[in-house]
């Protein structure tokens, strides 16, 4: 069962994390790269500032946002902006999603993200820690995957097993970390299987994009190639 609750203060905390670690940047750090292609510092602080405010929309029923060519655009007008006017703005969206979050509301009823995509309101906040996580690794700033919560790195690495699970373009794949297993892919029963071995961390990397899979152990065939998420 998803603990909605739990979520937002773990969303908190990491919260809290990001923001102590921005904090000890300056203006000219926030204009240097990020680790995502095309985007700067700035631009992944303004997009979680966004995200916060777009998962308030979904909460409270409205659009997440208005269009795709209006989530860019708001990006990059607030990427340049300074350090101190990025912190502001995180703090306060994020304050603003955790206000809603501890409204009372429904939990169980089903609300709508981007692209059509439709899921329980309890894993929203779930969501946003997966948003704030990762973007805290991509700003390239000391904060690795292997520095994530042990209980995180383990939830996302189901939930985006999940998501590829099915999907005719992965084999079928079996995920392992020694000690935990999951499984992913096209759906063949006694079919041929990959198996695809490596540290929590490393599983997750490549799973979210942020690593090639170098680091990983593969039988049975080559490493998967992963739609983008």
């Amino acid at each position: 069962m998803i603990d909605h609750a739990h979520d937002l203060a773990s969303v908190r905390d990491a919260t809290e994390r990001l923001l102590t670690a921005v904090g000890k940047l300056d203006n000219a750090a926030v204009t240097h790269p990020s680790r995502l292609p095309g985007w700067s510092r700035g631009h992944v602080l303004a997009h979680l500032a966004r995200n916060a405010d777009a998962l308030v929309n979904v909460l409270q029923g409205r659009p997440m946002y208005v269009s795709g060519d209006a989530r860019d655009a708001d990006i990059e007008r607030d990427a340049p902006r300074g350090l101190d006017v990025q912190l502001a703005d995180l703090r306060e969206s994020a304050a603003r999603f955790q206000e809603e979050g501890d409204a009372p509301a429904d939990w169980a009823r089903t609300v709508e993200l981007r692209n059509g995509v439709t899921d329980s309101a309890s894993r929203v906040p779930f969501r946003r820690w997966v948003e704030v996580e990762l973007h805290h690794v991509d700003l390239d700033i000391g904060y690795e995957l292997e520095d994530l919560p042990a209980d995180f790195t383990e939830r996302e690495i189901d939930f985006l097993a999940d998501r590829f699970a099915g999907h005719p373009d992965v084999p079928p794949t079996r995920l392992t970390d020694g000690t935990r297993a999951w499984r992913t892919g096209r759906d063949v029963e006694g079919g041929p299987e990959v198996t695809v071995t490596g540290p929590p961390a490393d599983l997750l990397g490549w799973l979210a994009g942020r690593r090639t899979g170098a680091a990983l152990t593969v039988d049975g065939g080559p490493l998967p190639a992963l739609p983008p998420l």
